[in-house]
C-alpha cells in the first residue's frame, strides 16, 4: 500500500528547510550571538535581584525579574531579544526564493512532483519550526540558568507568563521571517534582499520613534505650549504612530507579560489613576490588555507572507 504524502511534497519541503535551517551554521552563530547576549544580561539581572532582595528582605515575582532587571549598564534580556530577534528572521529567509534563483535550481525544484505553494509554504513553516525550536531550547537554558542563579522556582503564574512570552516572541520572529522571505521573492540576489531586510529592521528599531515623534509634534505643535489636553493628544498620536512599527507591539506586549505591575499602555490621565487600586494584574487580564499587540503581530506576518506568496505564484520561472 502506497504511503500517503502531503499534497504538493509540503511534507518533504519542510523537513528539508527545517534540517538545513538547524544543521546549518548560521542558526548555530545566531543562537550562539543571542545566548551569550541573554547569559550576560540574565547575571546581572541575578546580581541586581540579590541586592534589591538583601534591601528590601523580599520582593514579587522574582523570576520574572531575571526577564527584565537591569543595573542600568546592560540592557535586560527581553531588551536583547526584542534588538537580535530580527536577525534571526532575516538571516533564516533572506536568501529562500533568492537562493533558489542564484543557484539555478528553481525549476528542477518544480520540476519534481513539488507544487509552487508548497515550495513557498513549506519554506516559511520550516523555517518556523526552526525558531520555535531554537526559541525553546533558549527558553529552557535561561530558565534553568536562572534557577540555579536565584535558587527560587517559578510559580504557575511566572510559568504561563514565560511561556506566553516565549509564544510572542516566537509571533514577533516570524514577522521579520516572512517579511525576509518577501523581499527574497521580490529581489533575485540574495544581497539586494539582505540589504532589504536590514534596512527595515534598522529603520524599525532605531528611526520609527523619531518619526512618529516629529509626526505627533507636527500635527498637535499646541502641546509645546504646555497645554494639558494638547499634550495627552500629541502623546496617543506619538503612541498610535509608533505601534506601527512591530518592534514597538513586541516591546508592549512582553513588558506588560513579565511585569504584573503594568496596567494599561499609553498615557493615562489623573481622574483614572485617583481612586484606582493597588495592585497586580492576574495572567488573564495581561493577556486581555496585550491582545491587540499580538493581533497586530499576527496580521503583519500574515500580510508579508500573504504578498510573497502572491509574488511567487504569478512569477515566470525558466529553466
Amino acid at each position: 500500500m502506497r504511503k500517503q504524502t502531503s499534497p504538493g511534497g509540503l511534507a518533504v519541503i519542510t523537513r528539508k528547510e527545517f534540517a538545513d535551517h538547524v544543521s546549518g551554521w548560521r542558526m548555530i552563530i545566531l543562537m550562539g550571538l543571542v545566548a551569550v547576549t541573554g547569559v550576560a544580561s540574565l547575571y546581572v539581572a541575578a546580581q541586581t535581584i540579590r541586592s534589591a532582595v538583601g534591601e528590601a528582605g523580599t520582593i514579587d515575582f522574582v523570576f520574572l525579574r531575571l526577564f527584565t532587571a537591569s543595573d542600568g549598564k546592560l540592557p535586560p534580556f527581553i531588551s536583547f531579544v526584542s534588538f537580535l530577534g530580527p536577525l534571526v528572521g532575516l538571516a533564516l529567509g533572506f536568501d529562500a526564493v533568492s537562493g533558489e534563483h542564484a543557484r539555478r535550481t528553481l525549476s528542477r525544484v518544480l520540476a519534481q512532483p513539488i507544487h509552487r505553494d508548497a515550495l513557498v509554504n513549506g519554506k516559511f513553516l520550516g523555517g518556523l519550526a526552526a525558531v520555535a525550536a531554537m526559541l525553546s531550547a533558549l527558553w529552557l537554558a535561561v530558565g534553568a540558568l536562572g534557577l540555579v542563579l536565584i535558587g527560587v522556582p517559578p510559580t504557575a503564574d511566572e510559568f504561563v507568563r514565560l511561556a506566553a512570552f516565549l509564544a510572542v516572541t516566537v509571533i514577533y520572529i516570524s514577522f521579520w521571517l516572512a517579511l525576509s522571505i518577501l523581499f527574497s521573492t521580490v529581489f533575485r540576489q540574495a544581497a539586494t534582499s539582505a540589504l532589504a531586510g536590514i534596512a527595515a529592521w534598522l529603520f524599525f528599531a532605531i528611526f520609527a520613534d523619531l518619526l512618529a515623534d516629529l509626526a505627533a509634534a507636527a500635527l498637535v505643535p499646541a502641546a509645546a505650549g504646555g497645554n494639558p489636553e494638547a499634550i495627552f493628544a500629541q502623546e496617543q498620536i506619538r503612541l498610535w504612530l509608533s505601534r506601527l512599527s512591530p518592534v514597538t507591539l513586541y516591546s508592549e506586549a512582553v513588558s506588560t507579560l513579565l511585569t504584573p505591575s503594568i496596567r494599561a499602555l499609553g498615557p493615562v490621565m489623573v481622574e483614572q489613576i485617583l481612586g484606582a487600586l493597588q495592585g497586580v494584574l492576574p495572567i488573564g487580564q495581561s493577556l486581555l490588555l496585550v491582545w491587540p499587540q499580538v493581533v497586530g503581530l499576527i496580521t503583519g506576518t500574515a500580510a508579508c507572507f500573504a504578498a510573497s506568496y502572491i509574488l511567487f505564484m504569478r512569477r515566470e520561472i525558466r529553466a
